[in-house]
């Protein structure tokens, strides 16, 4: 029989894709050995009447205010009973042997502290979203999605190993690496979080994984699409703080070079070229934010509406 897993998923202003992942956990697993959690993170209008249907087999947890990405899962790790702790994104849809899958892969290597499978897109389920990341290159912070883009005819599949990060859509923790480890930064509020939460776990002593056997479909656009200021300043805000909780001194020095002389000239010249002007002002808030700021403050820096 499997251990418990405690599976997580965070809504924020869409029951009805939350609904449909429900659904489709219970197709493929109805049974004790799954603890559903759902945080209905500070939805605009409270979302619990839309899951009535639901509430007598999960665990629905509501915080009042929006704890971004890393609170809102944070959230329901708190409550979790479960040996290992699966957490996906609410515009998911798992597969069957998902789950089994996974925890076995963990049972069997003792050394692995978390591990995502490989993730398709929805809209085009042959289409690879994710088979792996690269490792990071901190004098940079650039690293590469593996297979991202790519027509999935079995390519990536073979055994489980290693990875440079696993993907914050679908992932599945160890209790007891997260004992160590600890949870996610909510200081990053959006991006780079389960990255930075990556380096906490192998500085724990634990490997980041990917069973590339095994896939979940996401539905997040094959298209990106415009870029908000939000999106804009978080990214930037991220990727220094990204740096400065995760690099060496010579590594963050070489970073902070190339980010005045490379990153924001060029982001610069494409606002322009975009019509974005505006984001000149926020790429500054970033850096700012940055220059007045520990790496454990919990001031967002933004506004958030």
């Amino acid at each position: 029989m499997m251990p418990l897993v405690s599976i997580i998923t965070v809504n924020f202003n869409q029951p009805k894709a939350t609904i449909e992942l429900l659904k489709s956990l219970e197709a493929h697993y109805p049974g004790p050995d799954i603890e559903i959690i759902l945080v209905d993170n500070g939805s605009h209008m409270n979302d619990k009447g839309h899951f009535t249907d639901y509430l007598d087999r999960i665990s629905y947890v509501r915080s009042e205010v929006n704890l971004g990405f890393a609170g809102g899962n944070n959230l329901g790790i708190q409550q979790a009973r479960g040996e290992f702790l699966f957490l996906i994104n609410n515009d998911t849809e798992v597969t069957e042997g998902l789950i089994e899958t996974l925890v076995k892969t963990m049972q069997e290597n003792a050394h692995v502290g978390i591990i995502s499978p490989k993730i398709n897109y929805f809209d085009d389920k042959s289409v690879i979203q994710y088979a792996g990341f690269t490792s990071m290159n901190y004098l940079t912070c650039r690293n590469k999605c593996v297979g991202q883009f790519e027509t999935d005819t079995g390519q990536y599949h073979a055994s489980p190993h290693m990875t440079g990060y696993v993907h914050g859509a679908a992932m599945m923790i160890k209790k007891e690496a997260l004992k160590k480890a600890g949870m996610m930064s909510e200081n990053f509020f959006l991006y780079y979080e389960e990255m930075d939460w990556c380096d906490q776990i192998r500085r724990a002593g634990f490997e980041i994984w990917i069973e590339p056997n095994v896939t979940i479909y996401h539905k997040e656009s094959l298209s990106v699409g415009k870029n908000s200021a939000l999106k804009e300043y978080f990214m930037n805000r991220n990727r220094i703080l990204f740096i400065r909780r995760n690099a060496l001194p010579y590594q963050r020095y070489i970073f902070y070079l190339f980010f005045i002389t490379v990153v924001v000239p060029r982001n610069i010249f494409n606002y322009l070229k975009d019509g974005n002007i505006g984001f000149i002002k926020v790429l500054f808030k970033a850096i700012k934010w940055n220059l007045k700021n520990s790496i454990t403050s919990s001031d967002l820096g933004y506004t958030l509406k």
